[in-house]
C-alpha cells in the first residue's frame, strides 16, 4: 500500500504541472477514500511522519495541499464562467429594461440563461462531492492530523458550501449558508484557540470567513470586524518565533489580502463610521 501511495501523489504532481486538473482531483480522492495506506520512503516528509508515529489515516500537509488545489481549479473555472455568464445575461437584461424589446435580446437572454444552468450543475456536483468527501473521510480523521487539518477541512466545507450559495436560487441560499457558516464556525473556534495568530491556515480562514459575512450574510460590520481582529493578532504575532519563519511568506500574503480587504471596503464606503470589505478571498 505504500506504493499506492507513491503512485497516487506522483501522478497528481504530474497532472498538476499538466494543468489536468480534473485528473488530479480523481488522484486524490482515491487516495484520500482509500485511507489508511503505509507511509513510503520516498521523501522527507513521508520518513518523518514515519520516524514520529504519525497515523496513516491521514493526508500529510504536501498530500492535503494536492488535494485543495485540484478542487480549487476545476471549481474555479466554473466559478469564473457562472459570472462571465451572469454579466452578459444582466447586459441583455439591462437593454430590455431601458426600452429596447427585441427578440433577438430575448433570445440571448434564453442562451445565457440555458448555459449558466449548465455551469451551474457543474459547480453544485464538483462541491457536492468535496463536501461529501469531506464528511465521509477527511473530518471524521482530522483529530488525528491536530489542529491544521481540522481547521484546514472544515474551512474547506464552508467554502464549498460558499461556492454553492453564490449560484443557489433565492429558497437554497439560506439552508446553504447556514451550512457553511456552520462549518466556518466550527474551523474559526479551533483555529482561535490552538492555531497561532500567524499561522497561514488560520488566516486564510479569516480571509474566507469574512468574505462570507460581507458577500453572503451582507453583514459588513462582521466582516469587517473579523478581518480586522486577524489581522490585527497577525501583526502583533509576527516574527516571534523561529517557527513561524518557515511559513512567514504565505502569512504576509494573507495578511496583505486582508489588509487590500479592509483598505478597499473603506474606500468604497466613504463613511468613516461604516466600512466594508471587498470581495477578495483565499481561492
Amino acid at each position: 500500500m505504500a506504493e499506492e501511495r507513491h503512485r497516487l501523489v506522483y501522478m497528481a504532481k504530474i497532472t498538476e504541472q499538466a494543468e489536468r486538473y480534473k485528473d488530479m482531483a480523481d488522484l486524490m480522492k482515491q487516495l484520500a477514500t482509500q485511507l489508511p495506506m503505509d507511509f513510503p520512503d520516498t521523501t522527507e516528509e513521508y520518513k518523518a511522519a514515519k520516524d514520529n508515529g504519525t497515523s496513516t489515516s491521514i493526508l500529510l500537509d504536501d498530500e492535503r495541499n494536492l488535494l485543495s488545489v485540484a478542487y480549487k481549479n476545476i471549481v474555479g473555472s466554473r466559478r469564473n464562467a457562472w459570472r462571465v455568464i451572469d454579466s452578459s445575461e444582466n447586459s441583455q437584461q439591462c437593454k430590455l429594461d431601458n426600452g429596447q424589446d427585441d427578440e433577438k435580446i430575448r433570445e440571448k437572454i434564453a442562451i445565457c440563461q440555458d448555459y449558466k444552468k449548465k455551469v451551474e450543475i457543474e459547480l453544485n456536483e464538483i462541491c457536492d462531492e468535496v463536501t461529501e468527501l469531506l464528511d465521509k473521510h477527511l473530518i471524521k480523521s482530522a483529530d488525528a492530523g491536530g489542529a491544521e487539518s481540522k481547521v484546514f477541512y472544515l474551512k474547506m466545507k464552508g467554502d464549498y458550501f460558499r461556492y454553492k450559495v453564490e449560484v443557489a436560487s433565492a429558497e437554497n441560499r439560506e439552508e446553504l449558508s447556514r451550512k457553511s457558516e456552520e462549518a466556518y464556525k466550527l474551523a474559526w473556534d479551533t483555529a482561535t484557540s490552538e492555531l497561532k495568530a500567524t499561522h497561514p491556515i488560520r488566516l486564510g480562514l479569516a480571509l474566507n470567513f469574512s468574505v462570507f459575512y460581507y458577500e453572503i450574510r451582507n453583514e459588513p460590520r462582521k466582516a469587517q470586524s473579523l478581518a480586522k481582529e486577524a489581522f490585527d493578532n497577525g501583526i502583533k504575532d509576527m516574527g516571534e518565533t523561529e517557527e513561524q519563519s518557515n511559513t512567514y511568506k504565505d502569512s504576509t500574503l494573507i495578511m496583505q489580502l486582508l489588509r487590500d480587504n479592509l483598505a478597499l471596503w473603506t474606500s468604497e464606503s466613504g463613511d468613516n463610521d461604516e466600512q466594508q470589505i471587498d470581495l477578495q478571498d483565499e481561492n
